[in-house]
Order: structure tokens, then C-alpha cells, then sequence
């Protein structure tokens, strides 16, 4: 469960609101925090209306639990051909100002693929799913012009990114399988999910 204050949104805000009996629409209002605060008050922790472990602990839930229900892929957006590593995709979302690479795996042209992200961490793949969802990204979907979005998945990325996928929803029973521009205006991942 992630860190919840005044402002956050989406599915952990809805089963902190279920959880202190208020309507759950997924907002973290002015409300919220005024029954997190006389929650935590009641129990002895610092009333400041940050729901941290802590409070996730005193509210009966698992603070490191993730409950996954997508598998969201992703491309790197790099041209074909060109190697990006973990290494340089954190580089790149650290300056983006994420704690970490944003993915929990990524899969590199010759087929291997890297963990990112441990799993029981909340990813930084995608907008608004990332609590409940799994990201695999593979490196390319990109032409080489760098500008034309392209499936430029090799023969050994597409096997393992459908065993990967496979290994996943045997591990997440339920989880479906969803391509990043589901949930953005991108082309990410540069292919059908049909083609997978």
C-alpha cells in the first residue's frame, strides 16, 4: 500500500475511505483526512493525517501487500537497435524525480530479462494503476528515426515477454494483461495486445 495524504487518489484512498466507513470515491479530500486524523488520534499514533504504515497497520491492512490485478506492458521508446539498460532507465526517471526505475522488469533485445522494481513495491509505470498493477517493459518500440513508433521486439524479446507474462499471471491469478496506451494517449508499446 502506498503512502496516502491530502491529494492522493485511486484504489488505496477507496479502501482507506471503506475502511474508516466513509463514501469511497477514490479522493483524499479535506474529509478523508479529518476521519484518518481522529482514526490515528484513537490509537495512539501522531495525528497527521498521513496514512503511512503504521496507520495502514492499525487499520488491519498489510502495509507492503500489493493486490495486482494488471500486467501493464511498456516499450522503452528508444530506436531499434539502440541498447538501453536498468542502469540508464533509472538514471532517467531518477531525473524525472522518481525514487527508483519506474518498471519491475524489462526485458533486453537478447530475450533476458532484469528486475527493476522488487514486485512488492508500487511501480511509477503508469498513471493512476500503478498500485494494483505490474510493469514489464522491453527495450525499443521505436523505428530508427527515434520518432516513429515501431514493434521492434526481437524474436527472443517476444518469447520472453509472453513467458514472463505467462510466469506473472500464474503468480497473480486474475491479473489481466493490459498495453500502457489502455491507459495514456501514447503508442506505448508499440503493439497489439494481440500480438503479444
Amino acid at each position: 500500500m502506498q503512502t496516502l495524504r491530502l491529494g492522493s487518489r485511486g484504489q488505496d484512498v477507496r479502501t482507506l475511505q471503506s475502511r474508516l466507513a466513509l463514501i469511497a470515491d477514490g479522493i483524499f479530500g479535506p474529509v478523508t483526512r479529518e476521519a484518518v486524523m481522529s482514526f490515528q488520534f484513537a490509537q495512539g499514533l501522531e495525528a497527521d493525517g498521513i496514512v503511512g504504515p503504521k496507520t495502514w497497520t492499525a487499520l488491519g491492512i498489510n502495509p507492503y501487500h500489493r493486490s495486482i490485478t494488471k500486467i501493464i506492458l511498456h516499450c522503452t521508446a528508444t530506436p531499434e537497435g539502440r541498447d538501453f539498460t536498468v542502469e540508464q532507465i533509472r538514471q532517467c526517471h531518477l531525473a524525472r524525480g522518481f525514487s527508483d526505475i519506474g518498471y519491475h522488469y524489462v526485458v533486453y533485445p537478447d530475450g533476458s530479462v532484469h528486475a527493476g522494481r522488487p514486485e512488492s513495491v508500487v511501480g511509477a509505470h503508469c498513471t493512476g494503476q500503478n498500485t494494483c498493477s505490474i510493469g514489464v517493459c522491453y527495450v525499443g518500440g521505436y523505428a530508427t528515426d527515434g520518432k516513429t513508433p515501431k514493434d521492434t521486439r526481437t524474436p527472443a524479446q517476444k518469447k520472453s515477454l509472453r513467458e514472463l507474462v505467462e510466469t506473472l499471471q500464474k503468480k497473480y491469478p486474475g491479473a489481466t494483461v493490459h498495453c500502457h496506451y489502455e491507459f495514456a494517449n501514447k503508442a506505448c508499446p508499440s503493439f497489439k495486445l494481440c500480438d503479444l
